[in-house]
């Protein structure tokens, strides 16, 4: 049976320290790589997706997807203090529910990694495109006159043509990566402080001058629609994506010092602090200039990211609208007047998004590494490189898909889409800690959840809520991938598995011990 191919906790241990990394990140820096790796493209960006789906209401959908990445952060945080090594929610489920099941869950991840840099991609282009579109280059230049054509500024599927910044910016972090450019912490800290600033800024412009006339009608979209997509539900599956990244605290497991207890600390604390930033970012956006969404003739929201949505936002009586805007926290400075400040705002994100694509792809690179530890996945794809000491060849193939996806699609359905798989890897990593606990209930547990009976069963439900509210096209690219994926697990992976019978794990330079030294390249955080 392929469910009884399961790989011992102890094993797991074991084979990671014979090829562990350098522990070296205490608790305050895994908290800044956790907060730094979650604000991102979903605040600065997905707020007007938000918008357009459920109104004024999105600050309830953010507390939403807060409360399931919370029960998540639970589960997260007592796999990850028991096997403090890299491989995520891939490595939690080998060890607890079997091959397969991992094989689903590290297949999932592709989703929410790869896909995931691709709409920071694309998000980080709208604000570049707005700051070419506002600048003066310091008087020199008309406004606008910097500005791309705009075929240039988004993809075929959002009513445009080739988003050239998005594709070009996946282009130059792969080529970073390969050459394994690295972040320090200080480094990381500094963007962090970036994004802090900026979030601080607008919340202490906005609020202040929010009325409580713009909330209203406060629920435009309902609650949510059968087939999902749209409403308070639909928008709390999208705005999913604003919290992720908190869970790649625990892909650092290996390089974290005393990681029992910094693991459960950062996890935690992190969304915390987002989650405080996320709602007076929200109130403040919707408050200020409002925030109602789009209609189309069946009285519903108009579903964002459509060529319909760019048509209605052409009309000149919408130019101004929240929803309509790629960069939508410094346009809510400039129709407020701070022009210059929302500026600003562009450039701040402009600076710190490319690190959290980095960190994504980098950790994408880490999933398929284990993969291939575990001889699932081409040694190929871990080859290093002799020069940079990179695993080039996954690196370059990530990268291309990152950078054409980013070329050609919308942002909100590449967060869907990213939501998918890791919404799939929260419900797996919930049910492999309640298994735990029946297997072996003796085993050290340094954090053990509170409640295990109430929260777990709660996050795999708000896990499976939000699934069912994303919108159609993210839940057929997930059964397609998904698909794609079992077919290969079956051809390939099932027999050449370390697990198979009559296979021991290969020596050839998919392993650290015999390969050149893995560079570490980017910290696995912005």
């Amino acid at each position: 049976m392929l469910f009884k191919r399961v790989k011992p906790l102890d094993l797991i241990l074991q084979t990671a320290e014979k090829k562990a990394l350098v522990r070296q990140l205490g608790p305050i820096q895994l908290t800044l790589l956790g907060v730094g790796a979650v604000i991102g493209t979903g605040i600065f960006v997905l707020t007007a997706e938000a918008a357009q789906k459920a109104g004024p209401a999105m600050m309830v959908a953010f507390v939403i997807a807060a409360v399931v990445c919370g029960l998540a952060a639970f589960a997260y945080s007592e796999l990850s203090s028991m096997v403090p090594v890299s491989g995520s929610a891939y490595t939690y489920t080998y060890g607890v529910m079997g091959e397969l099941v991992a094989w689903v869950v590290g297949w999932a991840l592709v989703l929410e990694y790869a896909i995931g840099a691709t709409a920071v991609c694309v998000g980080w282009s709208g604000y570049m495109n707005g700051l070419l579109a506002h600048t003066t280059f310091f008087g020199l230049v008309e406004p606008g006159t910097l500005a791309l054509p705009k075929s240039l500024q988004t993809g075929a599927f959002s009513g445009g043509g080739f988003n050239l910044l998005a594709f070009l910016i996946g282009v130059v972090v792969t080529w970073l990566l390969v050459i394994g450019t690295s972040k320090s912490a200080k480094v990381n800290a500094v963007l962090v402080a970036i994004k802090i600033v900026a979030l601080t800024v607008f919340i202490a412009l906005s609020v202040p001058v929010a009325k409580s006339g713009n909330l209203q009608p406060f629920l435009p979209g309902g609650w949510g629609t059968p087939l999902g997509g749209i409403g308070v539900l639909g928008a709390a599956a999208s705005i999913f994506f604003a919290y992720v990244g908190f869970d790649a605290v625990s892909t650092a497991a290996e390089e974290t010092k005393n990681p029992n207890r910094n693991i459960p600390i950062a996890l935690i604390g992190s969304l915390t602090i987002c989650t405080i930033f996320y709602l007076l970012v929200g109130y403040g956006a919707a408050g200020s200039i409002g925030a109602q969404p789009l209609m189309a003739a069946n009285g519903l929201p108009i579903d964002p990211g459509t060529p319909e949505m760019a048509a209605a936002c052409a009309l000149a009586g919408n130019a101004q609208a929240l929803v309509c805007s790629n960069e939508p926290l410094a346009h809510v400075l400039r129709v407020l007047g701070h022009v210059q400040i929302g500026n600003w705002i562009g450039v701040a994100a402009i600076v710190a998004l490319p690190s959290v694509i980095l960190m994504m792809m980098f950790g994408q690179t880490r999933i398929f590494f284990t993969m291939s530890r575990d001889g699932l996945l081409p040694e190929m794809l871990s080859k290093i490189h002799p020069r940079f000491h990179t695993p080039h060849v996954v690196t370059f193939i990530t990268g291309i898909v990152v950078a054409i996806c980013a070329a050609l699609f919308p942002v909100g359905k590449l967060a869907d889409t990213s939501n998918a798989g890791t919404l799939l890897a929260f419900a797996m990593v919930s049910m492999g800690v309640m298994i735990l606990r029946k297997q072996q209930p003796d085993r050290p547990r340094p954090f053990r959840v509170p409640m295990i009976w109430v929260v777990c069963p709660l996050a795999v439900l708000g896990c499976l809520l939000l699934f069912v509210n994303l919108s159609v096209v993210a839940k057929v690219v997930f059964v397609v991938w998904a698909a794609i994926g079992l077919v290969f697990y079956a051809l390939y992976g099932y027999r050449r598995s370390d697990l198979a019978p009559g296979r021991h794990p290969p020596q050839g330079d998919v392993h650290l011990e015999s390969a050149p030294k893995f560079h570490e390249g980017p910290d696995p955080g912005p």
